[in-house]
């Protein structure tokens, strides 16, 4: 089974049970929703149409993240989708963290942690705002003070592979944001 029959599966099982609540009853089934979304999607696929960029690009975000804690990589790579408006890298990543352990607090946090600080390490902390100062670079570049606090937390291979991170969840969301890629349709290869 290939991991997009797995994920529609996962999705077309959670979407038979009842609705809870009349609030979830008025909402649309999320298996039918998605499946309408994809169908009318009219954009290229962009690793069958650019199979060595796309299969570069694999390569690229797979040595990003060798070394670096998988819980950092989900937050980085959540921060930065929220950021983008990236709807379809923000449900694989959260859905990522969350199989791997991440508490629902601080994955709806991720948005403000500046205001909840105390859900971050001072490591996440300053991955995060390196990861805010490099999507919205610019909005005036990495400022010294952001780029110096993750130099401080990290020793100069993991603030490299964090960088490489930050550059790669930027491109896959510029990919996915670009061909229209739709939430919900996890189609790792």
């Amino acid at each position: 089974m290939t991991t997009n029959s797995i994920a529609t599966a996962e999705i077309a099982s959670s979407a038979t049970a009842a609705p809870s609540t009349a609030a979830e009853a008025a909402l649309p089934d999320p298996a039918t929703a998605i499946a309408s979304a994809e169908a009318a999607r009219t954009r290229l696929d962009f690793g069958r149409s650019a199979r060595p960029a796309f299969r570069a690009l694999i390569g690229f975000d797979a040595a990003a993240r060798e070394g670096l804690d998988p819980a950092l990589v989900e937050l980085i790579q959540i921060r930065a989708s929220h950021i983008n408006h990236c709807a379809y890298c923000l449900h694989m990543h959260t859905n990522d963290a969350r199989k791997a352990g991440e508490s629902e607090d601080r994955l709806h946090l991720v948005a403000v942690w500046r205001e909840a600080r105390h859900f971050f390490t001072a490591k996440e902390q300053a991955a995060l705002a390196l990861t805010e100062a490099v999507t919205l670079v610019a909005d005036g570049g990495v400022p010294d003070d952001v780029y110096a606090e993750a130099a401080a937390r990290f020793d100069e291979r993991e603030l490299a592979q964090v960088i490489a991170l930050i550059c790669a969840i930027n491109t896959w969301n510029r990919v996915a944001l670009a061909t229209g890629k739709v939430a919900g349709t996890d189609e790792r290869r």
